[in-house]
């Protein structure tokens, strides 16, 4: 299904680079709101930590936010110390092809990580890269993402269901 992640997890630090190699990605795109900050714009602790160790590991990332606030956009990558692309338009393909193209990647090489199933998977899995599903870091979203969260919901348990079978 279009909807459901290849792989869902707790956080971005979950991801291994093991479960990279296995499936051929080079590179990560990072959604940002509620993914990599919360909604107060704080980073969540460890991820500069796991992002250098996947870069020493080869693996190269790029931001893709659909947030229209650069500035707030570019303090993450500066923090990051990775390129971005602000007002991605998710799940529309031109943010995450444009991505992919700054990190020099076809698009099966990449990985897309975020928290929201209607932007960030399926975004992903309409460009056809591997789509990984994280949870919100905090329960506090902007209105529009709080009335898509209970649908989205709703397709993780079903997702959640039908995996195992």
């Amino acid at each position: 299904m279009i909807f459901y992640p290849k792989i869902y997890l707790k956080n971005v630090k979950q991801i291994p680079i093991s479960l990279l190699k296995k499936n051929k990605i080079k590179g990560i795109i990072l959604d940002v709101d509620n993914t990599l900050i919360d909604y107060y714009e704080n980073l969540i602790a460890g991820v500069d930590k796991w992002c250098i160790d996947l870069k020493n590991q080869g693996i190269k990332f790029c931001i893709a936010s659909n947030s229209n606030k650069e500035n707030k956009i570019k303090k993450v990558s500066e923090k990051l110390n990775i390129p971005y692309v602000f007002f991605a338009k998710k799940p529309l393909k031109v943010g995450l092809i444009k991505a992919a193209k700054i990190m020099g990647l076809e698009e099966k090489e990449v990985a897309v990580v975020g928290d929201q199933i209607f932007t960030d998977i399926l975004g992903a899995n309409r460009c056809k890269m591997f789509s990984i599903l994280v949870e919100p870091i905090k329960e506090k979203d902007m209105l529009i993402t709080r009335i898509k969260r209970p649908i989205e919901n709703f397709i993780k348990k079903s997702y959640l269901k039908n995996k195992d079978t």
